[in-house]
């Protein structure tokens, strides 16, 4: 026999044994959350109330009730169907071969067979060279293994070693890159393209933490190439009407601010300028004009004037 005291204390019993700073919850809130296990929201559990003496004692009143055993209410079934469409995105993909034996055994333990088309689909590329390194990589980073890389840059014709320290993970523009430390030239930033990336191998190296916030380190630029010794600046932008609607829904960086008016749009962002930067610009043609800072205008006309000798 359960009365309501035993409950409160098997409840705050257990959340101090998950998290022994935890105050525990009061009268109030027990009996909100049994009338929530009652309701259809819940699992509508069949909680019998019996009188004894001028108490009452809690049960179920089948005492072979779980709440393990319930069916999922419509809208769980939903929410899981939903998230089992964005989980198929990743059957086939290297390192997600999990997915494909998890996918039917929450079909058939849920009873979702009967899926709908597909609603969402993601931008990737399954047949990205290195993607099969994303997963090694991100425990590597969980574990703090030190690794070494066997690597070929663009510079280079041949692949050469590093040991490396990896950090952060991110993508950009459909390519994978790793950040981390490249302790050989002691470069605490040190980049890796996933799709230059031969073979990797874990080391008994000591692993050396990062100090980077790489969320910050990351805010003021455009793409995943930081220069050494340029600082940032305020890139001033002016757009032809046509896609200036496009450039005010899409911001080019969370700095932007811009004025606009029927001759055009003037868009201005705080960044460091880079070759992605670069490369954002160009993709507008002659739709924007660079106003500042004039080394970066200069660089912008000086390729242009390049493209057009190749027509």
């Amino acid at each position: 026999m359960f009365f309501w005291e035993d409950l409160l204390e098997e409840c705050n019993k257990a959340l101090m044994e998950f998290n022994p700073s935890n105050e525990g919850i009061r009268r109030r809130q027990l009996f909100d959350d049994i009338r929530f296990m009652e309701s259809e929201q819940g699992w509508s559990i069949p909680l019998g109330r019996f009188q004894y003496s001028r108490k009452v004692y809690y049960r179920y009143e089948d005492l072979s009730f779980s709440i393990s055993n319930q069916p999922l209410n419509d809208a769980e079934a939903e929410q899981i169907k939903s998230a089992l469409q964005i989980f198929t995105r990743f059957k086939g993909t290297p390192q997600f071969e999990w997915v494909n034996e998890m996918i039917p055994m929450l079909e058939s333990r849920f009873g979702l067979i009967d899926r709908k088309n597909e609603v969402i689909r993601f931008e990737s590329n399954v047949d990205l060279k290195g993607i099969e390194f994303l997963m090694p990589l991100f425990n590597a980073i969980i574990n703090e293994r030190v690794l070494i890389a066997n690597y070929k840059d663009f510079k280079s014709s041949i692949y050469y070693q590093i040991t490396f320290h990896p950090y952060y993970l991110k993508q950009y523009n459909n390519r994978w890159f790793v950040f981390g430390l490249n302790s050989d030239k002691l470069v605490p930033n040190w980049n890796l393209a996933l799709d230059r990336i031969e073979s990797l191998s874990e080391t008994r190296l000591k692993y050396i933490p990062s100090e980077t916030d790489w969320e910050e380190y990351f805010y003021d630029l455009i793409g995943v190439t930081r220069p050494e010794g340029i600082g940032i600046k305020e890139v001033a932008l002016r757009f032809s009407p046509e896609v200036a609607p496009y450039v005010i829904t899409k911001p080019l960086h969370p700095s932007q601010k811009f004025k606009n008016d029927p001759s055009g749009l003037e868009v201005r962002i705080n960044v460091i300028p880079n070759f992605e930067l670069e490369r954002l610009v160009l993709s507008f043609g002659e739709q924007v004009r660079v106003i500042s800072p004039q080394d970066f205008c200069e660089r912008i006309s000086q390729r242009l004037k390049s493209a057009g000798h190749l027509y």
